[in-house]
């Protein structure tokens, strides 16, 4: 933080930019070291501060700007040191939980990929170096409405989309496997993916036998129970029991693929992030099927396995509905829960957490924190037809303000990079599952427990 504040004085100095460089190269390096100690929450740390220096970096004060904005932006630098220290890091990454789902203990890559694990011939655990080889995602609400509720065609059908899956996902494969190590000497050459090759090498020796994933990604289960159960079908244990055996059977035919495969790449199933296919795919199907209640007149798909964003569980009820689709899903997975402000009340907050300690893997907390420069207000956005605006000014201009939402699973700032039409309907569709008395129920018994334990 010390080094984000030196950077915020030579950015707003006009200091030449290489200093910000040099600065995240060394970042890139801490965060190399931690992935290879398995210390997830230094990475997590790293991660927050790689962050915030892309945003000073992107970030030009000009002496001609009127007094109001460059006022505004010099305050926005001078918020990023305070933010880290009191945001923290949104997200629990559960050591345990993540070697039961996916065989060893690694961060994500990105929102939610995880590589299997995997041993050399030594029988060394390896993780550094290793890849993915590409995700093909299957649209199940198309499935679900093309059988017209008929689950005998349903899964008629499932069978021929899964063929086609598995021929694109064999195409993805082969075509990587076309590449010379001098297309690409870093990875190949000069050990990004672990091991040096020569220049004549087989850069399939590099993927095989397990060392590489390739994924199956799907997206839409809540549409799909909503074809065959109705629009409110958590609550019923044949729906949640029949998404969860779709999950499975995808499971069972990627250890099939790889059973079979004479390469033996780990087919690994996926619960895709969808942040522009939650749009593709539901425009695509509101061409062909129309606006359908709760499946395409919402003008999203909802991402895997999530609860119905529109509706109000607890975080109790959410991840006690949601938990038991990863274990099938090891390629890729997390769960989030939408809060209030909770900077006066951890407690409430640390008994979401303390809960689902041994129930979830990967952990997502949405809290809100954006932030107008010009006004000064703090909390909660408003969602527009246009984006994200500041509730009291109407301010939307990125150099001005902050909004950060968890696009799919990373967290982002939609005024910076604007998303799809569709991902921002699904973000202003979110509703928060714990109110402020469920809030103070659930502070005081955390509070009263943590007085115990002292």
């Amino acid at each position: 933080a010390d080094r984000i504040a030196a950077i915020e004085a030579r950015k707003i100095n006009g200091a030449d930019p290489t200093s910000i460089w040099r600065w995240k190269a060394n970042l890139d390096e801490t965060r190399r070291v931690a992935n290879e100690q398995n210390k997830p929450n230094d990475t997590a740390k790293v991660n927050a501060l790689i962050e915030a220096t892309n945003t000073i970096e992107n970030m030009v004060v000009e002496p001609s700007m009127d007094t109001p904005t460059k006022n505004a932006m010099l305050s926005k630098l001078a918020d990023i040191k305070s933010n880290l220290q009191k945001n923290g890091i949104p997200t629990n990454i559960v050591d345990d939980k993540i070697k039961e789902i996916t065989g060893s203990f690694k961060c994500p890559m990105g929102c939610r990929s995880f590589l299997q694990g995997w041993k050399d011939k030594n029988g060394k655990e390896v993780n550094s170096g290793r890849m993915n080889l590409g995700v093909v995602t299957v649209n199940l609400p198309r499935i679900a409405m093309e059988s017209h509720g008929d689950m005998d065609l349903f899964w008629k059908i499932f069978d021929v989309r899964m063929q086609t899956c598995h021929e694109a996902l064999q195409f993805k494969a082969h075509r990587v496997t076309e590449a010379k190590p001098v297309n690409a000497p870093i990875l190949y050459q000069y050990g990004a993916f672990g091991k040096r090759l020569s220049e004549d090498g087989n850069v399939n020796d590099l993927f095989k036998n397990g060392r590489a994933t390739i994924s199956l990604g799907y997206i839409g289960l809540y549409e799909v129970g909503t074809v065959f159960y109705g629009s409110d079908w958590e609550h019923n244990k044949e729906a949640h029991d029949f998404t969860v055996e779709i999950v499975k059977k995808m499971h069972d035919l990627c250890a099939k693929w790889e059973e079979e495969d004479p390469n033996h790449y780990h087919y690994s199933l996926y619960s895709t992030p969808s942040e522009s296919l939650t749009d593709r795919f539901c425009r695509l199907d509101t061409a062909k099927f129309g606006k359908v209640k709760d499946i395409t007149d919402k003008e999203y798909y909802t991402n895997s396995f999530h609860y119905d964003v529109r509706k109000h569980p607890t975080p109790f009820e959410k991840l006690s509905f949601e938990m038991d689709y990863p274990k099938y899903a090891a390629g890729g997975f997390i769960h989030y829960c939408e809060y209030p402000n909770l900077k006066q009340n951890p407690a409430a907050l640390e008994a979401v957490w303390d809960w689902a300690y041994d129930k979830v893997g990967y952990l997502g907390t949405n809290t809100p924190i954006d932030k107008c420069y010009k006004c000064g207000f703090a909390g909660e956005f408003k969602a527009t037809a246009k984006g994200f605006q500041c509730p009291v000014c109407g301010n939307h201009d990125p150099r001005t303000c902050d909004c950060v939402k968890r696009t799919c699973g990373y967290l982002g700032n939609p005024l910076k990079r604007p998303m799809v039409h569709g991902r921002h309907e699904e973000i202003a569709h979110r509703v928060k599952h714990m109110t402020m008395g469920l809030v103070r129920e659930e502070a005081e018994e955390e509070t009263k427990e943590n007085a115990k334990e002292r």
